[in-house]
């Protein structure tokens, strides 16, 4: 029997890491720095992927209910997948002056209120809208490099996304296909990895294979069943 209360705390400190890691992604992305600033990105997903089922483990919430981890873990998701994103795409020179500070202007609002969203999932763990994913979505743009009206129609569009309430899937949580998209999650981050490697100028099939997979993600919610039942919550 683990020591419940240590560990309980530990998984909480492991969540508060993320926010370690957003500050040197920062600083990166202060320094131009992108795939340093997409490393230590990745390193904070790999933080959320884990400290959930370490939570449940510990039994985090009966065993510490002073701290909400709910609450911690929204925190630090903001810096992560918003805030240091939107600095980038603002600092990046993608955008054209001054369209490139109302971008992340946008970002940073549209994400706060998708984070404080009580009902940003749905009953069978698809997310409502476009998930704030802006990590992902500063990815694709530094990578691509689009012109800068497309670059901002990219992200109005996105941020519009995140107000409509199609389906957008949970790659570890939604059923539906789920071996599938896991190894296609799988493949991703090595395709994402290289690119990194790569000073973000890959070969063209790795590209392809990223905006493939982007493609993808984007359209699986409407792969549902209309009569796909979400799970029993008994």
């Amino acid at each position: 029997m683990p020591d419940r209360p240590a560990g309980a705390f530990l998984v909480h400190v492991l969540t508060a890491s993320g926010a370690a890691l957003a500050f040197l992604a920062l600083r990166a992305a202060v320094d131009s720095r992108w795939p340093a600033m997409f490393m230590w990105l990745g390193l904070a997903l790999a933080v959320d992927a884990a400290d959930g089922p370490l939570a449940r483990y510990f039994r985090v919430r009966e065993t510490l209910p002073r701290w909400s981890g709910e609450t911690l873990d929204l925190v630090v998701d903001f810096v992560t997948y918003v805030f240091v994103p939107a600095y980038a795409i603002a600092a990046s020179g993608l955008l054209l002056p001054p369209f490139d500070i109302a971008a992340g202007i946008v970002i940073v609002v549209t994400g706060a209120l998708y984070f404080g969203d009580s009902h940003m999932k749905t009953p069978d763990n698809y997310f409502r809208g476009f998930p704030a994913l802006w990590n992902c979505a500063a990815f694709y743009l530094l990578l691509l490099r689009p012109t800068a009206w497309l670059a901002a129609a990219l992200v109005a569009a996105l941020a519009v996304l995140t107000f409509v309430p199609f389906r957008f899937i949970h790659p570890m949580r939604v059923r539906r296909l789920r071996q599938l998209n896991l190894a296609l999650l799988a493949v991703w981050a090595g395709l994402a990895l290289w690119a990194l490697w790569r000073d973000m100028a890959p070969a063209s099939w790795v590209t392809a294979g990223l905006c493939a997979i982007g493609l993808y993600v984007l359209a699986a919610g409407f792969l549902r069943r209309p009569d796909e039942a979400p799970p029993s919550t008994k």
